[in-house]
């Protein structure tokens, strides 16, 4: 009995919530037909407004990019294409005697004319894009030369600019840093100046294809006023064309820049030639040193050689190893030469003076005692004792005592004269003493060699100024 009320119960339950159930079905399903519909129309309207996706195609279109093949040149199979150039020197970064190149950095600028390219514009103004519509058009292909090394630009993005103007006119730059050989001779270094040039050329049409020119002549070129160098002065720039031929392709329009490098020598003049000089002068101090004096003089002549060989080999490793002698070279050499002689003129004199001892010796005219107190003096000391003037100075010394006994006994009158004719005396046995214990070959050298190592500098300033 109680279940067969709970069966009536759940039965009349299902039958009155069954029809709100399905009613509420019905209600939600139309609200999500319409937001589906609602936003399927914000979706369109939104893609209408976005402009920027379609953008590019449209520039394409404008240019006619799709209905011409830009592998091919403009007007190919006619005449040559014209392509004017112009450059502006930004800097000259370095010069290398060592690498023989330069590094330079500058502004590449293209014009030229491609129908192409042309398109219609009510204001006559034109368009200008970045690198990356380079790909899909026809440029010149510009390369440098014996170039070592180069690189575009790239910071932030790349350094290049393309201009088109309706007519079909088109600008290309681009902003360039190049490295490439330049011959230098050394022969006159360092008072050379030297010309270095940059040579611009069109790597796969030959002159039947395209012909370079300078877009505004000798104008085309343009350098910055604060353009300067370390150790150079430029003394101009120049632009030139001209054709050149290779066996296999033919011949091509080559422009060129042309710049001229005077080398500034107040910093080899001061680090090496003037150096060099006080070297030279500085060995000629031993014509001057008592002969006997070895020790002295030889350590003088040792210390100006080894000096100039440090001048020399410095030189040689800052410069490339060339084959022939330069300007340097030549003066370094002669001076090192000069030092050299010195030394030299030294061990000639100290032979020939143990040569005349030795005689005297056997002739007797010198006494033994003399000998082996000069010899032992020197050994100590390095500086030579003479017998005469020592015992002429024992003398003076006690002269001096008495005399200054009698002067204040007799007057300061007769103590003056006395003492002005001692001097007189002893300047006179001094200068015979120097003049006795000097060589006729140091006496000879102190005016020969500053006489020639003038007149060398004379001839090599002369020569290479």
């Amino acid at each position: 009995m109680v279940l067969a009320i709970s069966l009536v119960s759940l039965t009349y339950i299902w039958i009155t919530l069954a029809p709100n159930a399905s009613a509420v079905s019905g209600i939600k399903q139309p609200h999500q037909q319409c937001s589906m519909k609602r936003t399927r129309k914000q979706g369109t309207r939104m893609r209408k407004d976005d402009s920027t996706k379609v953008w590019p195609l449209k520039h394409e279109q404008l240019l006619h990019i799709e209905d011409h093949d830009f592998a091919m040149r403009p007007g190919f199979g006619g005449s040559p294409v014209p392509v004017g150039i112009d450059v502006q020197v930004e800097s000259i970064d370095s010069i290398s005697e060592v690498d023989m190149d330069f590094t330079m950095t500058f502004y590449l600028r293209h014009y030229w004319k491609d129908e192409r390219l042309s398109f219609p514009s009510t204001t006559n103004k034109s368009m200008t894009f970045d690198h990356r519509l380079i790909q899909k058009i026809w440029v010149p292909d510009i390369f440098f030369v014996h170039s070592k090394r180069s690189f575009i630009h790239d910071t932030t993005v790349e350094n290049i600019m393309l201009r088109v103007q309706p007519d079909g006119n088109v600008l290309f730059s681009l902003r360039i840093t190049v490295s490439a050989m330049c011959l230098m001779d050394f022969s006159r270094f360092p008072l050379d100046t030297q010309k270095c040039s940059l040579e611009l050329e069109s790597y796969a049409y030959n002159e039947e294809d395209l012909m370079l020119y300078w877009k505004h002549g000798n104008k085309s070129l343009i350098t910055e006023d604060y353009i300067s160098l370390s150790q150079f002065f430029i003394e101009e720039f120049s632009a030139s064309s001209g054709l050149a031929f290779y066996s296999s392709t033919g011949w091509y329009y080559r422009l060129s820049i042309h710049f001229v490098l005077e080398r500034q020598t107040l910093f080899f003049v001061l680090q090496t030639y003037f150096p060099a000089m006080l070297m030279v002068m500085l060995s000629w101090v031993s014509f001057w040193i008592d002969r006997r004096a070895v020790p002295a003089r030889v350590s003088l002549g040792i210390t100006t050689v080894l000096t100039m060989s440090t001048i020399v080999t410095g030189v040689s490793a800052s410069m490339p190893q060339v084959s022939y002698v330069k300007a340097v070279d030549v003066y370094l050499w002669v001076s090192s030469v000069f030092v050299f002689l010195s030394v030299i003129e030294y061990a000639a004199v100290n032979y020939l003076t143990t040569l005349g001892e030795q005689e005297q010796f056997k002739r007797g005219k010198i006494s033994g005692m003399y000998n082996i107190d000069a010899v032992q003096a020197m050994a100590f000391d390095g500086c030579y004792h003479d017998s005469e003037m020592d015992i002429d100075q024992t003398s003076l010394s006690i002269h001096s005592e008495e005399d200054s006994t009698r002067g204040r006994s007799a007057g300061s009158p007769s103590m003056d004269s006395s003492q002005i004719k001692r001097r007189k005396s002893l300047g006179a046995n001094i200068g015979r003493v120097i003049l006795k214990n000097n060589h006729a070959i140091d006496t000879y050298s102190r005016i020969l060699f500053p006489i020639m190592y003038i007149i060398f500098n004379l001839f090599y300033w002369g020569a290479y100024l």
